[in-house]
């Protein structure tokens, strides 16, 4: 048995199960649950059209390294999305479909820590849990660096001393943010990029709720974008990942790709190969299409803006909440400890929001998930309206 399964903390969503065991909620008020960041919003028609479509390729194995259409889609996606010099992508190079994002984010570590020489993998903290699942079954050391109200839920990396960047190996970088929807910008991207190359480092960027956002006029900027304004224009140390499950509510068609740094994605690919994570030829054909049209998701930015707009209206008077920038979560400050406000909401209002500190670990500093609760408005309108309802009416029984 790898001895390092052990270090495994279990998953956020067994330890709130755990945390409701025994609850009854009242039976008139029928359950609503924002803890799952899961999308709920209708699939377009012409993705699961291009699935049927395509089902003919079951009779054939699938290249690790996708087809040339979907890689040149995306590779024309990147360039357009983040306006980076037209060629600066080859497809052929820069670019590896994978099942998904999490598998990719948890296999990058797998693929790219030296775990002979003390190494750490950085993190947001809060955080997406596979980065400390990676960073440990990698043989690394997690270290988490807090994201609080005091430093704009964005990370200060001006606090961290030069010995430990000096044992730093990869670094996850998560923007827009899990849980507080922050967005970095472009010189702190820049300064993280330079201090890679100081320290010999890799920036991974977990770029997955880049494209809900909140104005037209400020998409959220990603890590290439920051690396080619700056000459880096082969992408050194720098790989971006992405996923259809949120941009165009398909997570159950596990697609996204890895972009970025030629020869890291080189050994990915080597890495892959024996990983066995071929995309399937259907899933191909439907991502493709789906990374080349933008008015679905046009109109997917819209419906999480029109259910922010109408939550936060109704929690700012209980809870002081606002919408972030990007994503599609509401990280809000609790009046009580964030463990009892989920049972005690699940049990008098039968509305599920997930405790911080479950997304989150104790650091010298603290706990920055202390007293905060995420919620996922991925329900309906009308379901995020009523939960909201529901919220402040507990609030003010406090």
């Amino acid at each position: 048995m790898n001895p390092d399964l052990s270090r495994l903390q279990p998953y956020p969503f067994e330890r709130m199960a755990t945390l409701h065991a025994g609850v009854n909620p009242p039976a008139e008020l029928s359950p609503i649950s924002l803890s799952i960041g899961e999308p709920k919003h209708p699939t377009p028609g012409f993705i699961t059209e291009a699935l049927i479509e395509h089902l003919h390729g079951l009779s054939l194995y699938p290249s690790t390294r996708g087809s040339n259409v979907l890689r040149e889609a995306i590779a024309e996606w990147l360039q357009r999305r983040y306006d980076l010099p037209a060629g600066s992508l080859d497809p052929a190079r820069h670019v590896l479909p994978v099942n998904g994002t999490r598998e990719a984010l948890f296999a990058i570590a797998q693929c790219l820590v030296d775990r002979g020489n003390r190494p750490l993998v950085m993190m947001p903290n809060p955080f997406y849990q596979i980065y400390e699942g990676a960073a440990l079954l990698a043989g690394a050391e997690p270290y988490f660096f807090n994201l609080t109200a005091d430093n704009g839920y964005l990370p200060d990396f001006d606090a961290i001393d030069d010995e430990t960047w000096d044992r730093c190996q990869l670094l996850y970088l998560c923007s827009p943010g899990n849980p507080a929807g922050q967005v970095s910008d472009v010189p702190a991207m820049q300064a993280l990029i330079e201090r890679a190359e100081r320290h010999d480092f890799v920036i991974v960027s977990d770029e997955c709720y880049a494209e809900i956002y909140q104005h037209d006029d400020r998409p959220p900027p990603g890590l290439l974008q920051a690396a080619a304004a700056m000459g880096n224009d082969s992408f050194r140390r720098c790989l971006v990942f992405h996923s259809l499950s949120k941009r165009s509510n398909v997570p159950g068609l596990r697609s996204g790709f890895v972009a970025g740094d030629a020869a890291l994605m080189d050994a990915f690919f080597r890495y892959r190969t024996y990983h066995g994570s071929a995309m399937p030829p259907a899933t191909q054909d439907a991502s493709a299409r789906a990374w080349r049209d933008e008015q679905h998701v046009v109109e997917n930015r819209q419906l999480y803006r029109e259910k922010f707009a109408a939550v936060t209206d109704i929690l700012a008077p209980s809870l002081g909440t606002v919408a972030p920038p990007a994503a599609f979560y509401l990280w809000a400050r609790t009046p009580i400890d964030d463990e009892s406000f989920s049972r005690r909401l699940r049990e008098q209002r039968n509305v599920i929001v997930l405790p911080g500190t479950y997304l989150s670990r104790d650091t010298q500093a603290g706990n920055p998930g202390r007293n905060h609760v995420r919620m996922a408005l991925v329900a309906p309108l009308d379901e995020c309206i009523e939960a909201a309802h529901r919220i402040r009416a507990f609030v003010e029984t406090l």
